[in-house]
């Protein structure tokens, strides 16, 4: 079984939801970055996306826009992306980390070798936001095929007519976008949430991991008695953004993803 079938089958038993982690690859740049991504695990994330960095990220608001433009800045390649997989790996062998981000590095890079690349590296799963379901065959199916899950995104718009096709070959979780906009936006109402998740669990039994917005233990715990993960990314790289030192970056991601982890904890009592 996969990493990520294993954690969540595991926190099913433990009765509590995935705290899952979000951060930009090689920001501020790449020896910080590795630390905060060595350093997650401990500090109570479930679960990591490590975004790779990308010049046109449009799904994204200003807060991973920058983070993008730091790593791209400080020469971070999609090469020394799955570099940083494999380092973490040589310490972390129980962890699922999820890659994120859009097709045209992974194009360029070359479909076949990333799928092989990411596999030996220690990757567990891809989400990309900007390959429809149309065209699995592209990277979602050779990816499956490798034993790398591909997680779908959901929104607010997604109906019941086309969720369907969106989830069609989806597997290791689903990843509910619980605003619509892009990353960082306003929260959804908690009403909102309950309504999302009851009617996303008539159309799959995958895990339900719910992301944009959340940036509390409180808001975290909340999510978390709805759903068997809670996303947070902009509120994090918040951290990065705001540090006048490297240390100062890594203390205060770390920092508060265990805030956020013990609302998780606690959230179902």
């Amino acid at each position: 079984m996969s990493r990520l079938h294993n954690r969540f089958a595991e926190l099913k038993q433990e009765n509590r939801a995935a705290l899952v982690t979000f951060v930009t690859a090689g920001d501020p740049d790449y020896e910080t970055s590795l630390q905060i991504l060595k350093g997650l695990p401990d500090a109570g994330a479930d679960l990591i996306e490590l975004g790779m960095p990308f010049t046109d990220p449009m799904a994204d608001g200003p807060a991973i826009q920058l983070a993008n433009i730091r790593a791209l800045g400080a020469k971070q390649t999609l090469a020394k992306t799955l570099q940083m997989v494999r380092e973490f790996r040589e310490g972390n062998q129980s962890t699922p980390l999820v890659l994120m981000g859009y097709y045209n590095p992974i194009f360029v890079y070359g479909v076949e070798r990333f799928i092989a690349d990411a596999k030996a590296a220690g990757v567990d799963g891809l989400i990309v936001v900007d390959l429809p379901p149309e065209h699995n065959d592209e990277l979602c199916e050779p990816a499956q095929s490798a034993g790398i899950d591909f997680i779908r995104l959901t929104t607010p718009t997604t109906d019941d007519d086309r969720l369907p096709t969106v989830l069609a070959g989806s597997s290791g979780f689903v990843y509910y976008v619980s605003v619509a906009g892009v990353t960082g936006a306003g929260a959804a109402t908690l009403d909102h949430v309950e309504q999302a998740v009851a009617r996303l669990r008539r159309h799959t039994d995958l895990p339900l991991c719910i992301g944009f917005g959340i940036r509390t233990p409180e808001h975290a715990a909340e999510v978390a008695r709805r759903a068997e993960g809670v996303v947070v990314g902009s509120a994090l790289v918040d951290q990065i953004a705001k540090a006048n030192s490297p240390q100062q970056a890594i203390d205060g991601v770390l920092g508060l993803c265990a805030q956020l982890a013990e609302g998780v904890r606690v959230a179902r009592g």
